[in-house]
């Protein structure tokens, strides 16, 4: 028997199967989920929702956030290498991929982000991401909110029993059957403001998402 070695079919062939990994890991889950209603309410009455979360935290939201199927989500990732896997499990979890970061292709990225989550009334982004420095909230999220009028809610995962990687920012990998918690923050307006405060808003989320920082 020979292995294909198209490039193209090996690659499909690795993310289907990591996808399917990733989704049957998740469905072991035991899910808690405080302080929901708040966005939801926003969302259902023709708000903008735009979510942010630590990169550190994203990989249970690729199994999560498909409850609200149909519906579909914005969400910006780098251009990288790492970039392009994440981009795809992404978009088989429901998510509207848009591709750039703060060091490549950033600013057409934002303005499509801007037009996606006008148009879906729902977005996510990664706020430390993709290289952080981990804990750090980058200013293109409160620029975006700002332009797209969306609201901001951030959002946080914790496990009781979990992986840490040895990357960047310690990526949390829950382990099969963890009791894992999503929690919502407050909601956050910054499209009535003046373009002089979005810098002051930029550091009041960092300094409550710094508290859900898993160390």
């Amino acid at each position: 028997m020979t292995l294909n070695t198209n490039p193209l079919i090996r690659s499909s062939l690795f993310l289907n199967g990591f996808y399917g990994l990733v989704m049957l890991l998740s469905r072991t889950y035991r899910y808690t989920v405080i302080h929901e209603s708040e966005w939801l309410r926003h969302y259902t009455t023709g708000g903008r929702v735009l979510f942010c979360t630590w990169h550190q935290q994203f990989l249970p939201a690729l199994y999560y956030f498909r409850k609200f199927r149909p519906a579909r989500f914005a969400l910006m990732i780098s251009q990288s290498r790492d970039g392009n896997i994440a981009a795809a499990l992404a978009e088989k979890g429901g998510w509207n991929p848009v591709r750039g970061s703060s060091s490549r292709g950033g600013k057409s990225a934002l303005r499509q982000m801007v037009v996606e989550v006008r148009r879906l009334r729902l977005g996510g982004h990664i706020v430390d991401g993709p290289q952080g420095p981990a804990g750090i909230v980058k200013p293109g999220v409160i620029g975006l909110a700002f332009a797209a009028r969306a609201a901001i809610v951030p959002f946080y995962f914790s496990a009781n029993r979990a992986w840490y990687m040895k990357s960047w920012d310690r990526f949390m990998i829950p382990k099969p059957f963890a009791r894992v918690t999503l929690e919502y923050g407050d909601i956050m307006t910054v499209h009535d403001a003046d373009k002089k405060q979005l810098e002051a808003f930029r550091q009041k989320l960092e300094t409550r998402m710094q508290t859900h920082l898993i160390d």
